[in-house]
């Protein structure tokens, strides 16, 4: 078993190239639900759904979100009904998050409730919350202390930031089944996530940071940051918000504790002495993945260092 600890875009595209080169079933995800925003009444878990709809085969990979080929009706009716739509839901992902909603609100826990989407997808992989408490991945700016969401999607991460905290953390438990999933494991990959709002939750939850510490499996991280810069989103903000240098060292710092491995990006490759020397080995190779054929091969070069077998 390989066991993920994924956040959404970057670790969904590692995940497609991962399930070409081994079989789905041996895969076990821990995701990233400090992301997670109650809007329109629902509850919307967007990491969680972005690998799920990856696994699936249906994942829009031009918005690197949402159900390939989806429509907006609802959302652009609701806009003409006076509501602020600023976080836009496609017409089929609705089913998903009213069909989490109606079963949180029955009593299910968020683990069970996605083990159902699972099982109606029909899918392999075990998908497992970081957590069933809540957990709030919160953005302080000049302007406020909001929601990683309305920071990321609604200010469409133009704000300074100040500081960032996961709100619940330390009372958070690991959900059922992520610490056996970690110490059990044939390896432990951290994905291509931002290490602050995707890692960052997930290590915060009391307990896992100290599996992936005791686990006997290697544990490899993928730098979410090539050449200085992250391949998308705010994630420079936010380091630089943490203290950290953003680059492939600074990614490293802020895992030394809990890796055994750092894959880095080719331009990169100077830094590599240096992230060998807190400890870490460093596999150099092109880690941007454009298209279906950089996921798979990002993959395999993975799973070759790992010595995982590969699936023929």
């Amino acid at each position: 078993m390989i066991t993920l600890l994924a956040g959404g875009t970057g670790a969904a595209k590692l995940v497609d190239g991962l399930i070409q080169e081994t079989d789905p079933a041996d895969l076990t995800l821990v995701c990233n639900t400090g992301d997670d925003v109650q809007l329109f009444g629902l509850h919307i878990s967007p990491d969680v759904d972005t690998n799920l709809y990856t696994l699936a085969g249906i994942i829009d990979w031009e918005k690197g979100w949402g159900i390939s080929g989806d429509s907006f009706f609802c959302m652009d009716s609701l806009g003409k009904l006076g509501y602020e739509i600023w976080f836009r839901l496609g017409d089929r992902d609705l089913a998903t998050h009213l069909s989490r909603s109606l079963e949180l609100r029955g009593g299910r826990t968020l683990s069970e409730t996605i083990e159902s989407l699972c099982r109606a997808l029909g899918l392999k992989t075990r998908l497992l919350p970081m957590s069933n408490d809540p957990v709030e991945t919160r953005v302080v700016t000049a302007g406020g202390d909001r929601h990683f969401q309305e920071f990321f999607v609604k200010g469409a991460w133009q704000e300074e930031v100040c500081s960032v905290y996961f709100k619940g953390a330390e009372a958070a438990q690991p959900a059922p089944g992520v610490i056996a999933a970690i110490l059990e494991a044939q390896a432990v990959i951290l994905c291509p996530s931002n290490p602050v709002t995707s890692l960052g939750p997930i290590l915060a939850v009391p307990g896992i940071r100290k599996a992936l510490s005791d686990t006997q499996a290697p544990v490899l991280a993928v730098s979410a940051i090539v050449g200085g810069q992250p391949v998308s989103g705010p994630a420079h903000k936010l380091m630089a918000a943490r203290g950290w240098e953003v680059s492939a060292l600074g990614v490293a710092r802020a895992l030394k504790d809990v890796a055994d491995f750092l894959v880095i990006d080719s331009i990169d490759r100077d830094q590599a002495s240096a992230i060998s020397a807190l400890g870490l080995e460093v596999l150099v190779t092109e880690t941007v993945m454009r298209n279906r054929d950089d996921r798979r091969r990002l993959a395999r070069g993975i799973l070759e260092n790992l010595g995982v077998e590969r699936q023929q």
